[in-house]
């Protein structure tokens, strides 16, 4: 019988925290479904690996096809070779092509149907836009990648799933941007997402409010009604099962969350606060609307406590856990 395809881990922002999730992740394959390999520096794992006491061996390889073959006894690493010598804490520009180069392969690999999809570690958006890098993160990285798809980010746990209609802008930026098309298009993706990468029939879909009080017919704001409520019916149309706007405040309790499968929020925070606060270690970034699985830690590179050993791989091997069952549905 053939073994399944692999998935891959992406090196991520090298002078952060993701050596050293993809180092534990390693030491904790029992609970992680499906091998994988790394695309990363091996004398850079190496060295990390003793410095943290971490009693991992690492193995390089050529091609995904050889994980399966090591993964019980190494860390298989497909090389990407940094430019220079990191310092924990310390992000260099000049490492940044290794940064990108580590994303593309694993796309490519991906569109090549070599492994099963990936997931990627966290980088320094800043440190990768002062070496040229002119996109605002992973997910518009990988729209490009993957030839211009229409994507969206989803951030997934247990208890929560949402989806923000504005991603990597800046609050004012995403009060400009907000329209109905932006919100249809997200509420279309995520509808699809759910279907095809959760396994769920019939979603259903809840619109948070943009004001306080969803604008209280227009005394605290005119966008409910202007911009958000002809989304939501122009997504009813489209035979979505959707509410709203809801008031966001009342939106992510326990009860509120039992009625719908994800919630479409309007700005980056307004997503981003309610799942970490309910499940900071165990939530998971997706991409919605890629050609492949892609799945990411929804935590970032916590440069404060790099190199210190502190770093809990917990997300990394949640976003594994999830794309092996997103991989094994798209298959299916």
């Amino acid at each position: 019988m053939t073994a399944p395809l692999p998935l891959a881990v992406t090196m991520g922002e090298p002078a952060g925290i993701g050596g050293e999730l993809s180092l534990k992740a390693w030491l904790a394959r029992k609970a992680v479904t499906r091998p994988f390999c790394v695309l990363d520096d091996p004398a850079r794992l190496a060295t990390l690996a003793c410095d943290l006491g971490l009693k991992v061996a690492i193995k390089e390889i050529k091609d995904p096809a050889e994980t399966d073959a090591v993964f019980a006894a190494a860390l298989p690493v497909i090389p990407v070779r940094l430019r220079t010598q990191t310092r924990a804490g310390h992000p260099d520009p000049a490492n940044a092509p290794a940064t990108l180069e580590a994303i593309e392969r694993a796309a490519g690999l991906a569109k090549a149907g070599k492994i099963a999809g990936f997931a990627t570690n966290p980088i320094q958006k800043k440190t990768l836009q002062d070496a040229g890098f002119r996109h605002p993160g992973h997910t518009e990285f990988l729209a490009e990648l993957a030839g211009g798809a229409e994507v969206a980010m989803m951030l997934a746990g247990p208890e929560l799933r949402v989806v923000p209609a504005t991603i990597h802008l800046s609050l004012v930026e995403a009060l400009r941007a907000l329209d109905p098309a932006v919100i249809v298009r997200a509420g279309r993706i995520a509808a699809a997402g759910l279907k095809s990468l959760f396994g769920i029939d019939r979603p259903r879909l809840a619109v948070a409010a943009l004001n306080p009080h969803a604008g209280e017919q227009g005394t605290m704001g005119d966008e409910e009604t202007r911009i958000i409520a002809p989304a939501v019916a122009t997504l009813r149309r489209d035979g979505i099962d959707v509410r709203g706007p809801a008031p966001a405040d009342t939106l992510f309790h326990p009860a509120a969350r039992a009625t719908y499968d994800a919630a479409i929020c309007m700005y980056h925070d307004q997503a981003l606060i309610p799942i970490k606060t309910i499940d900071f270690s165990g939530g998971v970034n997706v991409t919605l609307g890629l050609p492949y699985v892609r799945t990411s830690p929804d935590h970032g590179t916590a440069l404060d406590i790099a190199g210190t050993g502190r770093a809990d791989p917990t997300s990394l091997i949640a976003a594994l856990a999830m794309a092996d069952d997103m991989a094994r549905r798209r298959k299916a």
